[in-house]
Formats: C-alpha cells, structure tokens, sequence
C-alpha cells in the first residue's frame, strides 16, 4: 500500500458538507455558506449545446488532447484578457481542473521530489503532491500581515529537489489576487510555476494577471466551473509548454482517454455565448460580497484581507475560539450554517473560517441572523 495515502488529511469541507447532508436527510434546515460551489444554474446557451450535441450523436471520443475548436477557443480567451499568445497545441482538455493538478505533478516529479505551496492555501493540493509520492514544502503566510507572499520566504524553501511552486491567484481561500509585482518575483526564479487560476472570471476588484503574462515556463490551470457554473459537467484545461505535450498526450490517452466529449461541446458555447451571464453572476456575486464583509464585522470577526475575487471571505474568528475546527462544527450542529474550518487549508489557518457567498443573499442574511443568535446564545456577543 502507497504509504502517502496515511499522510493525506481530510478534504474538511466535504466532512462539514456530509455533516449537513445528514442533517438533512434529519429534517434540519441547512444553509451552505461551506462550499465553494456556484449556487447559479449552468448558462442557457450551455443547456441548448448540450442537448444538441445528444442529439446530434456527439457522444464519442473526442482527441485525447481535447476538441480542437474547445482548444482554440481557450487560447483565444487567454489572448483577448492578457494579451498572451499560445496555440491549441498547448492546451489539455481535462475532466475537470483536478486532473489537470494530477497530469502536471505527474509529469514534473519523480518520488521525493519537492514542491513549493503556500499555507494557507487550498488544502487539496498538499494531497495531490502527496499522491505521486513528491513532499509538499509549505511557505507560512503571516495573518498578521494580511497573508502577503514574501518572495524571500520562497527562496528559504528551494533546494535541488525543488520542481515547482504552486500558486493560486485569485485564491482559495482568501479571495485576493498576487499583485504583478510579486508575479514577477515568483517568476524570475526559474523555476517551473503551477497557476491555478480557477478562479479568472469572477473578479471585483483590481485585475487579475495570468502568470503567463511573466513567463513561459510554467503551468496554467483552469476550468469552467466557477466562471461558468459547470461543476457538474467537470470540464478543465491545462495549458504547458509545448516541449511537454506529447508526454502529457500519451498519460491523457493511457489515464483519462479524453475530457467527455458533452461537456467539451458545452465548453466552447460557454466561451462563445455565455459572457451576459458571468456578468449577471459577478454582479450578484458582488452585492453578496459587500453585504457580508459588513455583516461579519458586526458579528465581531476581524477580516484581514478584504475578497476581490472569486467567492470566499477569510475571517479571524480567534476572539471567539481557539479551535476554529470544533467552532465550525459547533456553528453547524447548533446555527445550522455549514461554514469551513480555516485549518482545512493548512495550520496557519486555525483561528479562521472561510465563508462562501456562493448562495442568494436571502439565505446570507438568514445564515448570518443564525449566526448572530448562536454567539449571542454562548455569550460571545452581547
């Protein structure tokens, strides 16, 4: 048995999300503010698209590589919103952005090599480094200033063994964006970077960078899920230099076939048709967002940094627990709103909770009313 498996840690946000489940399956009311799940429906033009590609048999195979117009499309996006230049040769479509993750740690580590990753940081990714057998090497993030990344703090946790550092802009959990000047930092080391950028789309404030935009040697990932809200339909890219694609072609072709053929024809409707939508879903995202940031300072916890993007807010809730693990579950079994513990996204985050405003603002302000009533119930807020 792969004896990294005993090193991997739960998916916490799934353990609270289960939780809820049975409590409903109890007759409880839940309100998820755990998840990071798009509460909008798929776009229209995406629901048309998949029923006429049903219905007109395109139900097979596609390239391993993914459709060539899906592909094209993607790096036309690229091109239109950071003016980077790359071809559909360079692009794996990916069931879903996880085995993109999965591909690219597979083919840049052998066992006991060393990847760089940031915690907090979204708590997969120490897992997936751990499941082909490389060692996750953590950078701490200070709260007490505001989780900035120092590059010097990089350079300390390089060594020979160093294949890559993975970065998450705008990120999970924190909803903020690498400013350029850090982007370029992290890329005039060298060293191959893994750009999760899931999260492209969904941004209020400021602009987001692709880090292609600084180098050519690294590893974009991206999908369709948070922008598009097309979770279900698990559609991912990868994008990689090219001297890598054909040894990323043969695992696609040995290990996954081909991202589903249904989905990849909805993929390129969504980039072609769907732009009225993100925009309907950003501005509904946003009143969400400034509602809740005010909302949770009047319920006493303390943001350090403020979300310009994607649909999480961070929040130091120390004054209230210690073990913000315990905290959350307790908030769930007795407020009934499934929050996630901020150790989930590694040790710096115990004091924290991560809250979604993935859900409508009517359910917000009922959770928060819930969440008002259960501190006020401990004596924690008067």
């Amino acid at each position: 048995m792969n004896s990294n498996i005993d090193k991997m840690s739960p998916f916490i946000v799934m353990e609270v999300l289960e939780r809820a489940q049975e409590l409903q399956r109890q007759g409880v009311d839940i309100i998820h503010m755990e998840v990071g799940e798009p509460d909008f429906d798929v776009p229209k033009c995406v629901k048309l698209s998949i029923n006429e590609a049903v219905n007109n048999g395109k139900t097979h195979y596609t390239h391993s590589l993914g459709d060539f117009v899906l592909r094209s499309k993607i790096a036309g996006l690229y091109k239109n919103e950071y003016n980077v230049d790359f071809l559909p040769d360079n692009v794996v479509v990916t069931s879903g952005s996880s085995t993109a993750i999965l591909l690219v740690l597979q083919l840049l580590c052998n066992p006991n090599d060393e990847v760089i990753i940031f915690n907090p940081g979204y708590s997969c990714y120490k897992n997936f480094i751990l499941s082909v057998n490389a060692i996750p090497v953590e950078v701490n993030l200070n709260p007490d200033d505001g989780f900035k990344i120092n590059i010097n703090d990089i350079k300390a946790k390089i060594s020979e063994k160093t294949r890559a550092i993975f970065i998450n802009s705008p990120s999970n959990p924190f909803g903020t964006l690498i400013d350029e000047n850090t982007m370029k930092q992290i890329a005039s080391l060298n060293i191959p970077i893994i750009s999760d950028e899931i999260y492209h789309g969904l941004v209020y404030k400021d602009i987001a960078h692709s880090i292609l935009e600084y180098t050519d040697n690294a590893f974009v990932i991206n999908g369709f899920s948070k922008r598009y809200a097309m979770t279900g339909l698990r559609l991912g890219y990868l994008i990689s230099p090219i001297k890598f694609m054909r040894k990323l072609q043969i695992m696609q072709q040995n290990l996954f076939i081909c991202a589903p053929s249904i989905s990849q024809f909805a993929g390129i409707s969504a980039i072609e048709n769907s732009q009225s939508d993100v925009d309907y879903m950003k501005k509904l995202y946003n009143e969400r967002r400034v509602y809740l940031i005010n909302r949770l300072r009047d319920l006493g916890f303390k943001i350090l940094v403020e979300p310009q993007a994607a649909f999480y807010i961070f929040v130091d809730a120390r004054m209230y627990a210690s073990d913000t693990y315990k905290f959350a579950f307790d908030i769930l079994e007795n407020a009934h709103v499934g929050v996630t513990p901020g150790i989930d996204f590694g040790s710096q985050g115990q004091g924290f909770l991560r809250f979604s405003y993935a859900n409508s603002l009517e359910n917000i302000v009922e959770a928060t009313n819930r969440i008002e009533k259960y501190l006020k119930s401990k004596s924690l807020l008067k």
